[in-house]
């Protein structure tokens, strides 16, 4: 669904950020206390990265079905509703930038997966697509004047400012902070590759 060859390296971008929130819940798993129940925030985070990167990986190739789409609009958006809990348990400035920046990416892929259709009218695919057709359908003229709407551009132009402010914020992070300079470094990628899905969708 993404041209090449940006649909290979959106897919090593967030086959990194998926595995690398796995490998860090299987550590945190593991090094937690006997006894311990629940679901602590970091974990809730990795889980929520990690199904976020394979949904990714899907759209980069395939074109989602309208059930699925909306399936995962519902999973991301309890995700997102799961982590503002987490904002009252925040301590420091640095901890609920973060949290909010997670929050801000799952707002995001909700952006992304409900707008798809209509990011993705203006592509030179559409015109493509009906130049070929047009014979068989007689619908060449329409299909080639589809077009996104001006205000979804705009909205679309102020997620792909959010997902790059957060990129730029964790790798601050990854230089600044000590220790989980790896983890903080994935979710930079995670921002960095979701605003260049949002601006390939809307080219």
């Amino acid at each position: 669904m993404i041209a090449s060859p940006w649909d290979i390296i959106l897919t090593v971008v967030f086959l990194a950020t998926g595995l690398i929130c796995i490998g860090d819940l299987i550590a945190r798993r593991t090094r937690r206390a006997p006894g311990v129940e629940g679901l602590p925030d970091e974990e809730l985070i990795d889980i929520n990265h990690a199904v976020m990167s394979a949904a990714m990986i899907l759209m980069t190739w395939v074109a989602v079905l309208d059930a699925v789409s909306w399936a995962q609009i519902a999973l991301f958006a309890i995700f997102a509703l799961a982590l503002l809990p987490a904002l009252t348990r925040a301590h420091g400035f640095p901890h609920r930038a973060e949290l909010v920046g997670h929050i801000f990416l799952n707002a995001a892929m909700i952006w992304m997966l409900a707008a798809m259709p209509l990011l993705m009218a203006g592509m030179d695919m559409a015109g493509d697509e009906a130049s070929a057709h047009a014979g068989h359908h007689g619908g060449g003229e329409e299909m080639g004047l589809m077009a996104t709407p001006a205000w979804a551009d705009v909205v679309n132009a102020a997620f792909i400012i959010v997902c790059a402010v957060g990129a730029v914020w964790w790798l601050y992070r990854a230089v600044a902070a000590k220790g989980h300079r790896l983890h903080a470094l994935c979710h930079a990628l995670m921002g960095a590759g979701m605003g260049a899905m949002l601006w390939l969708m809307n080219v």
